[in-house]
């Protein structure tokens, strides 16, 4: 890792981490592949906070347009459910690897987590445990990205590793286009000129303001991460 090694890191997952090749829902191998390698982590010392998505499950926005029957505000909300739903999994599947982890949600589900609390979130990293943070900013119209940024900041994080399905940033799609160029290392400044969907504006916005690296990678390059090597793009002050 760089040279805030010595600072937690924080891993954004989105929903499609969990959903194997049907893209909905929970898939058990997937599950059981990513709690390895964040156990691995864990084990080598990395304070680590993660931030899951809920897509696997439902899209607020998504939804909204698709359905025409639940607003914008409450879709969300259940997108917000949906983290939790992952995230419980990951939890349970990092026990089942040896790795104590804590769920804190942000929308309170006393019966099953625990409520988002920073300094409760910070103990449970420094007694070593792997801190999944659910219920995205607990407010609609905040994508998990967003969430993921303003937890990194609260944890004091190094860096901010964003799992995506592409292996890092590109001058255009690379699903579209055969000649787009891969960036290995950008800054703020010009991934902003460059016009570069990255990720939403608010979540990239904070991580430029409090100067917190960002690599973008490939999930299935997971381990390669969270050891340091540089895959994806780095983005950077």
């Amino acid at each position: 890792m760089p040279k805030a090694s010595r600072k937690p890191v924080l891993l954004k997952l989105s929903g499609e981490s969990f959903s194997g090749q049907s893209g909905f829902g929970l898939d058990p191998d997937r599950l059981t592949s990513v709690a390895r390698e964040l156990a691995r982590a864990s084990r080598r010392g990395i304070r680590l906070g993660v931030v899951v998505g809920g897509g696997n499950f439902i899209r607020g926005a998504a939804f909204t347009q698709k359905t025409r029957v639940v607003d914008w505000a409450t879709a969300d909300y259940m997108g917000m459910i949906s983290t939790v739903l992952n995230a419980i999994g990951l939890q349970e599947a990092l026990e089942r690897e040896g790795r104590a982890a804590r769920v804190l949600s942000a929308i309170h589900v006393r019966q099953v987590c625990e409520p988002y609390i920073r300094r409760r979130a910070l103990r449970h990293l420094e007694k070593g445990r792997v801190v999944i943070f659910a219920g995205g900013t607990g407010n609609p119209f905040f994508t998990t990205d967003t969430a993921a940024a303003l937890r990194a900041v609260e944890i004091g994080a190094g860096i901010l590793l964003k799992a995506t399905k592409v292996d890092g940033v590109y001058d255009r799609d690379p699903n579209k286009f055969r000649q787009a160029r891969k960036f290995s290392r950008l800054t703020y400044a010009e991934a902003i000129s460059r016009h570069l969907d990255i990720m939403d504006q608010t979540a990239f916005t904070v991580c430029r303001e409090h100067k917190i690296p960002l690599r973008i990678f490939n999930l299935f390059h997971l381990a390669a991460a969270l050891t340091g090597k540089p895959v994806g793009t780095m983005i950077s002050a």
